[in-house]
Protein backbone atom coordinates (compact mmCIF):
# COMPACT_ATOMS: atom_id res chain seq x y z
CA UNK A 1 0.00 0.00 0.00
CA UNK A 2 2.89 2.36 0.80
CA UNK A 3 4.16 2.21 -2.82
CA UNK A 4 0.60 3.65 -4.36
CA UNK A 5 0.75 6.01 -1.80
CA UNK A 6 4.17 7.43 -2.30
CA UNK A 7 4.36 7.65 -5.74
CA UNK A 8 5.06 4.58 -7.33
CA UNK A 9 2.18 4.69 -9.10
CA UNK A 10 3.18 7.34 -11.19
CA UNK A 11 4.97 4.96 -13.62
CA UNK A 12 1.34 3.52 -14.27
CA UNK A 13 0.27 6.98 -15.45
CA UNK A 14 0.31 7.11 -19.66
CA UNK A 15 1.99 10.08 -20.87
CA UNK A 16 -1.43 12.40 -22.10
CA UNK A 17 -3.04 11.37 -18.93
CA UNK A 18 0.29 12.33 -16.43
CA UNK A 19 -0.42 15.76 -18.86
CA UNK A 20 -4.05 16.61 -19.39
CA UNK A 21 -4.67 16.07 -15.64
CA UNK A 22 -1.36 17.86 -14.17
CA UNK A 23 -0.52 21.02 -13.86
CA UNK A 24 -3.67 22.28 -15.97
CA UNK A 25 -6.98 21.61 -13.68
CA UNK A 26 -9.06 20.56 -16.21
CA UNK A 27 -12.26 20.85 -13.90
CA UNK A 28 -11.95 24.36 -14.28
CA UNK A 29 -12.60 24.05 -18.22
CA UNK A 30 -15.65 25.58 -19.22
CA UNK A 31 -16.74 22.44 -21.08
CA UNK A 32 -16.59 20.78 -17.71
CA UNK A 33 -18.51 23.50 -16.37
CA UNK A 34 -19.03 22.42 -12.24
CA UNK A 35 -15.67 19.80 -12.13
CA UNK A 36 -16.81 16.08 -12.51
CA UNK A 37 -15.28 16.05 -15.72
CA UNK A 38 -17.98 14.04 -17.98
CA UNK A 39 -19.75 14.07 -20.50
CA UNK A 40 -22.88 14.21 -18.28
CA UNK A 41 -26.17 12.12 -18.56
CA UNK A 42 -28.39 14.98 -20.38
CA UNK A 43 -31.81 12.46 -20.04
CA UNK A 44 -34.54 14.88 -18.92
CA UNK A 45 -32.91 18.29 -19.36
CA UNK A 46 -34.28 20.10 -22.57
CA UNK A 47 -32.30 20.54 -25.63
CA UNK A 48 -34.94 22.86 -27.09
CA UNK A 49 -33.20 25.49 -25.60
CA UNK A 50 -29.61 27.09 -25.36
CA UNK A 51 -27.97 25.48 -22.54
CA UNK A 52 -27.09 26.95 -18.86
CA UNK A 53 -24.24 26.10 -16.44
CA UNK A 54 -26.75 24.75 -14.07
CA UNK A 55 -27.74 22.48 -16.73
CA UNK A 56 -24.74 20.92 -17.45
CA UNK A 57 -23.70 20.76 -14.10
CA UNK A 58 -27.11 18.81 -13.50
CA UNK A 59 -25.92 16.53 -16.06
CA UNK A 60 -23.03 15.54 -14.12
CA UNK A 61 -24.16 14.96 -11.16
CA UNK A 62 -27.07 12.97 -13.08
CA UNK A 63 -24.74 10.62 -14.66
CA UNK A 64 -23.28 9.43 -11.12
CA UNK A 65 -26.53 9.13 -9.90
CA UNK A 66 -27.64 6.72 -12.75
CA UNK A 67 -24.29 4.50 -12.03
CA UNK A 68 -24.73 4.74 -7.74
CA UNK A 69 -28.78 4.21 -8.41
CA UNK A 70 -26.81 0.68 -10.92
CA UNK A 71 -25.04 -0.37 -7.61
CA UNK A 72 -28.46 -1.35 -5.71
CA UNK A 73 -29.91 -1.26 -2.20
CA UNK A 74 -28.01 -1.26 1.13
CA UNK A 75 -25.78 1.78 0.74
CA UNK A 76 -26.45 3.08 4.26
CA UNK A 77 -23.97 0.41 5.51
CA UNK A 78 -21.54 -0.30 2.82
CA UNK A 79 -18.35 0.60 2.26
CA UNK A 80 -17.67 1.79 -1.51
CA UNK A 81 -14.62 2.68 -3.72
CA UNK A 82 -14.73 5.03 -6.85
CA UNK A 83 -11.71 3.99 -9.22
CA UNK A 84 -10.78 7.16 -10.80
CA UNK A 85 -12.18 9.42 -7.91
CA UNK A 86 -10.82 12.86 -9.77
CA UNK A 87 -11.27 15.77 -7.47
CA UNK A 88 -13.56 13.87 -5.27
CA UNK A 89 -17.18 15.72 -6.43
CA UNK A 90 -18.74 12.19 -6.88
CA UNK A 91 -17.78 11.14 -3.97
CA UNK A 92 -18.77 13.24 -1.87
CA UNK A 93 -22.58 13.03 -3.93
CA UNK A 94 -22.21 9.33 -3.05
CA UNK A 95 -21.77 10.55 0.64
CA UNK A 96 -24.43 12.94 0.64
CA UNK A 97 -27.21 11.33 -1.40
CA UNK A 98 -26.74 7.99 -1.36
CA UNK A 99 -25.44 7.18 2.47
CA UNK A 100 -22.95 4.99 1.95
CA UNK A 101 -21.30 4.43 5.29
CA UNK A 102 -17.78 5.20 3.62
CA UNK A 103 -16.38 6.05 0.39
CA UNK A 104 -12.75 6.03 -0.50
CA UNK A 105 -11.65 7.58 -3.80
CA UNK A 106 -8.89 6.26 -5.35
CA UNK A 107 -6.60 8.52 -8.41
CA UNK A 108 -3.69 7.66 -10.40
CA UNK A 109 -2.28 11.12 -10.74
CA UNK A 110 -1.06 12.88 -7.63
CA UNK A 111 -2.45 16.57 -8.47
CA UNK A 112 -5.79 15.33 -8.60
CA UNK A 113 -5.60 13.87 -5.17
CA UNK A 114 -4.31 16.82 -3.99
CA UNK A 115 -7.21 18.74 -5.37
CA UNK A 116 -9.65 16.26 -3.57
CA UNK A 117 -8.37 17.28 -0.47
CA UNK A 118 -8.62 20.46 -1.08
CA UNK A 119 -11.97 20.80 -1.85
CA UNK A 120 -13.09 18.91 0.41
CA UNK A 121 -11.06 19.47 3.43
CA UNK A 122 -13.91 20.32 5.82
CA UNK A 123 -15.40 17.08 4.61
CA UNK A 124 -11.95 14.74 5.62
CA UNK A 125 -12.31 16.71 9.08
CA UNK A 126 -15.60 16.44 10.08
CA UNK A 127 -15.89 13.01 9.09
CA UNK A 128 -12.09 11.13 8.25
CA UNK A 129 -14.11 7.54 8.98
CA UNK A 130 -16.55 8.02 6.04
CA UNK A 131 -14.26 9.58 3.29
CA UNK A 132 -10.71 9.48 2.79
CA UNK A 133 -8.26 9.74 -1.01
CA UNK A 134 -5.83 6.97 -1.85
CA UNK A 135 -3.49 7.05 -4.72
CA UNK A 136 -3.06 3.57 -6.55
CA UNK A 137 -3.73 2.09 -10.02
CA UNK A 138 -6.96 0.80 -11.40
CA UNK A 139 -4.78 -2.48 -12.53
CA UNK A 140 -3.00 -2.31 -8.96
CA UNK A 141 -4.88 -0.94 -6.01
CA UNK A 142 -3.68 -0.26 -2.76
CA UNK A 143 -6.53 -2.24 -1.07
CA UNK A 144 -7.09 -5.53 0.74
CA UNK A 145 -8.98 -8.16 -0.31
CA UNK A 146 -12.87 -7.79 0.34
CA UNK A 147 -12.55 -4.46 1.77
CA UNK A 148 -15.48 -3.03 -0.08
CA UNK A 149 -19.38 -3.65 -1.20
CA UNK A 150 -19.32 -1.29 -3.71
CA UNK A 151 -17.15 -0.41 -6.91
CA UNK A 152 -17.81 1.90 -9.39
CA UNK A 153 -16.50 4.40 -11.80
CA UNK A 154 -17.18 6.83 -14.03
CA UNK A 155 -15.56 8.10 -17.44
CA UNK A 156 -12.30 6.90 -15.97
CA UNK A 157 -12.16 2.97 -18.30
CA UNK A 158 -11.11 5.01 -21.32
CA UNK A 159 -7.78 6.31 -19.78
CA UNK A 160 -7.21 2.21 -18.15
CA UNK A 161 -4.09 0.89 -19.07
CA UNK A 162 -4.85 -3.22 -18.87
CA UNK A 163 -8.84 -4.12 -18.62
CA UNK A 164 -7.96 -7.03 -17.38
CA UNK A 165 -5.96 -6.05 -14.73
CA UNK A 166 -8.60 -4.15 -13.49
CA UNK A 167 -11.09 -6.37 -13.32
CA UNK A 168 -9.32 -9.03 -11.41
CA UNK A 169 -8.65 -5.94 -8.80
CA UNK A 170 -11.71 -5.12 -8.92
CA UNK A 171 -13.14 -8.87 -8.24
CA UNK A 172 -10.38 -9.33 -5.48
CA UNK A 173 -11.25 -6.16 -3.41
CA UNK A 174 -15.03 -6.58 -3.73
CA UNK A 175 -16.22 -8.49 -0.81
CA UNK A 176 -18.87 -11.81 -1.45
CA UNK A 177 -21.88 -10.20 -2.94
CA UNK A 178 -20.25 -6.79 -3.76
CA UNK A 179 -21.40 -4.67 -7.09
CA UNK A 180 -19.40 -3.28 -9.41
CA UNK A 181 -21.17 -0.33 -12.04
CA UNK A 182 -18.97 1.07 -14.75
CA UNK A 183 -19.86 4.03 -16.86
CA UNK A 184 -17.67 5.08 -20.01
CA UNK A 185 -17.22 5.29 -23.57
CA UNK A 186 -16.05 1.99 -25.23
CA UNK A 187 -16.16 0.59 -28.89
CA UNK A 188 -19.02 -1.89 -29.79
CA UNK A 189 -16.66 -4.01 -30.96
CA UNK A 190 -12.91 -4.65 -31.90
CA UNK A 191 -13.16 -3.98 -35.17
CA UNK A 192 -9.50 -2.43 -36.09
CA UNK A 193 -11.00 -0.20 -38.86
CA UNK A 194 -13.00 1.86 -36.25
CA UNK A 195 -9.80 1.98 -33.83
CA UNK A 196 -7.99 4.04 -37.38
CA UNK A 197 -11.04 6.39 -37.59
CA UNK A 198 -11.27 7.10 -34.15
CA UNK A 199 -8.23 8.57 -34.41
CA UNK A 200 -8.80 10.46 -37.58
CA UNK A 201 -11.77 11.95 -35.72
CA UNK A 202 -10.75 12.54 -32.17
CA UNK A 203 -7.63 14.14 -30.85
CA UNK A 204 -8.28 12.16 -27.78
CA UNK A 205 -7.35 8.47 -29.39
CA UNK A 206 -5.01 10.19 -31.33
CA UNK A 207 -2.60 10.91 -28.66
CA UNK A 208 -3.32 8.03 -26.47
CA UNK A 209 -5.22 10.00 -24.15
CA UNK A 210 -8.18 8.12 -24.57
CA UNK A 211 -7.78 3.95 -25.27
CA UNK A 212 -9.82 2.64 -27.75
CA UNK A 213 -11.25 -0.53 -25.33
CA UNK A 214 -13.88 -2.62 -27.46
CA UNK A 215 -16.36 -2.83 -24.70
CA UNK A 216 -16.54 -7.21 -24.96
CA UNK A 217 -13.10 -7.12 -24.25
CA UNK A 218 -14.00 -5.61 -20.54
CA UNK A 219 -17.45 -7.60 -20.27
CA UNK A 220 -14.89 -11.00 -20.62
CA UNK A 221 -12.71 -9.80 -18.57
CA UNK A 222 -15.05 -9.08 -15.09
CA UNK A 223 -16.44 -12.77 -16.52
CA UNK A 224 -12.78 -13.86 -16.44
CA UNK A 225 -12.46 -12.94 -13.38
CA UNK A 226 -15.06 -14.47 -11.54
CA UNK A 227 -17.80 -12.17 -11.68
CA UNK A 228 -21.37 -12.57 -12.56
CA UNK A 229 -24.44 -10.69 -13.80
CA UNK A 230 -22.58 -9.01 -16.15
CA UNK A 231 -24.39 -6.81 -18.44
CA UNK A 232 -23.99 -3.60 -20.28
CA UNK A 233 -26.29 -0.89 -21.56
CA UNK A 234 -25.96 1.73 -23.73
CA UNK A 235 -26.41 5.11 -22.26
CA UNK A 236 -25.33 6.71 -25.58
CA UNK A 237 -28.70 8.67 -26.17
CA UNK A 238 -28.90 10.31 -23.12
CA UNK A 239 -25.14 11.23 -23.22
CA UNK A 240 -23.95 12.36 -26.95
CA UNK A 241 -26.86 14.57 -27.95
CA UNK A 242 -26.73 16.72 -25.21
CA UNK A 243 -22.91 16.82 -24.83
CA UNK A 244 -22.68 18.26 -28.28
CA UNK A 245 -25.49 20.20 -27.89
CA UNK A 246 -23.81 22.04 -25.13
CA UNK A 247 -20.54 21.96 -26.69
CA UNK A 248 -22.36 24.32 -29.30
CA UNK A 249 -23.05 27.17 -26.75
CA UNK A 250 -19.55 27.10 -25.96
CA UNK A 251 -16.38 28.61 -27.26
CA UNK A 252 -14.18 25.56 -27.70
CA UNK A 253 -10.02 26.44 -27.93
CA UNK A 254 -10.35 23.17 -30.70
CA UNK A 255 -13.26 21.75 -32.80
CA UNK A 256 -12.66 17.81 -32.70
CA UNK A 257 -15.09 17.19 -29.37
CA UNK A 258 -17.93 17.84 -31.49
CA UNK A 259 -17.11 15.05 -33.30
CA UNK A 260 -18.13 12.11 -30.52
CA UNK A 261 -21.58 13.04 -31.97
CA UNK A 262 -20.92 11.50 -35.11
CA UNK A 263 -18.91 8.79 -34.10
CA UNK A 264 -21.42 7.72 -32.17
CA UNK A 265 -23.89 8.26 -34.92
CA UNK A 266 -21.74 6.47 -37.57
CA UNK A 267 -21.21 2.92 -34.90
CA UNK A 268 -17.56 3.80 -34.14
CA UNK A 269 -18.09 4.09 -30.19
CA UNK A 270 -20.94 4.40 -27.50
CA UNK A 271 -21.61 5.07 -24.29
CA UNK A 272 -22.52 2.00 -21.80
CA UNK A 273 -23.55 1.34 -17.76
CA UNK A 274 -21.65 -1.98 -17.20
CA UNK A 275 -22.66 -3.71 -13.71
CA UNK A 276 -21.59 -7.16 -12.69
CA UNK A 277 -21.70 -8.99 -9.15
CA UNK A 278 -19.68 -11.04 -6.95
CA UNK A 279 -21.08 -14.16 -5.64
CA UNK A 280 -22.04 -13.97 -2.51
CA UNK A 281 -20.81 -17.92 -1.65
Amino acid sequence: MADHETGTAGEEIAPQVRSIYGPVDLSSVPAFAGGFINFGDWQGISLDRAPTTEDRIRSERNLYRRVLRALGPGAERARAVEVGCGIGLGAALALAEFSFAAVTGVDVHPDQLERAREVHADLLAREPERLRFVRGAAERMPFAGGEFDRLYSVEAAQHFLDLTAFARESARVLGPGGRLAVTSFFLPDDTGAKVTALAERLDSFATGLDRPHPLPALLDALRGAGLTDVRAESIGEHVWPGYDHFLAHVELPVTWPRNFLGAYRDGLLDYYLITARRPAG
